[in-house]
């Protein structure tokens, strides 16, 4: 049996190798993965052979597949892969960023505030980040990456790996972001360096210095310590307390 993720999808492509499936074929798709699983299941309990095919990435990676190798392993059947495209590592690869340690992050939240906690919670991470989202999410996904992480962090974004119009965009995160706000098509992967390992990690006497330094500027307090937290990819809460505890020694909330 094949589980394909788009049943025409599968047809185009084999015809166009001249394959011919001579098994049954089933769809297996983000709507009926689950109901689907133990059905699967139940098929390679008695012996049969699965095939799950997913389009233009790695099952189980973001696409179809997941519960059921679960599944499977649970009921004690062989589970083996076929290696196929993977948008993670390709846009890795042709990012240009380094490539010897690197996390994957999946899909990005959708809402501006979490997609910011997010990032925030990433300032610090060295290895370089691999993201997926969504075409009509993209520019404010960058713009929220370049306030977090600061606008000239080192970014790709990559545009139907592996297909016809596979495309790749690289420069800083604020670049980027002007660039995204025309509209871009597409399934997206986007790849960031990770923070600069040499830079300096500023104590609560530094970070209230620097916050005091912007207010003489003519900065208000609350933007200046949102300014000294993504200048420094630490947390808002971090700064904050450091100049709570400037004013108040001893005292912190």
């Amino acid at each position: 049996m094949v589980a394909a993720e788009d049943t025409r999808r599968l047809k185009r492509l084999t015809s166009e190798l001249g394959i011919v499936v001579s098994g049954r074929v089933v769809s297996f798709f983000e709507g009926n993965e689950r109901q689907r699983t133990d059905e699967l299941v139940a098929l390679l309990v008695e012996g049969q052979t699965v095939a799950v095919v997913t389009d233009a990435g790695m099952p189980s990676v973001s696409d179809p597949g997941y519960r059921l190798v679960a599944a499977a392993i649970e009921a004690g059947v062989q589970v083996t892969a076929v290696p196929g495209p993977s948008a993670v590592l390709t846009a890795l690869a042709l990012s240009g960023l380094p490539v010897d340690r690197f996390t994957f992050e999946g899909f990005l939240p959708r809402k501006s505030a979490e997609r910011s906690k997010r990032f925030q919670e990433l300032a610090r991470e060295q290895r370089t980040m691999i993201f997926f989202e969504a075409p009509h999410r993209l520019a404010a996904s960058l713009q929220d990456l370049a306030d977090a992480l600061g606008k000239d962090r080192r970014t790709a974004v990559c545009r139907e790996l592996t297909k016809t119009y596979e495309e790749v965009k690289r420069g800083t995160a604020a670049e980027l972001a002007e660039w995204a706000v025309d509209g871009v098509r597409g399934e997206i992967t986007i790849v960031v360096a990770g923070a600069d390992p040499s830079a300096r990690e500023l104590g609560p006497e530094e970070l209230a210095a620097e916050v005091a330094a912007d207010e003489e500027a003519g900065t208000p307090r609350k933007q200046a310590i949102s300014d000294v937290a993504k200048r420094f990819g630490v947390p808002k809460r971090t700064v904050y307390d450091a100049v709570l505890a400037a004013r108040d020694p001893g005292k912190t909330s």
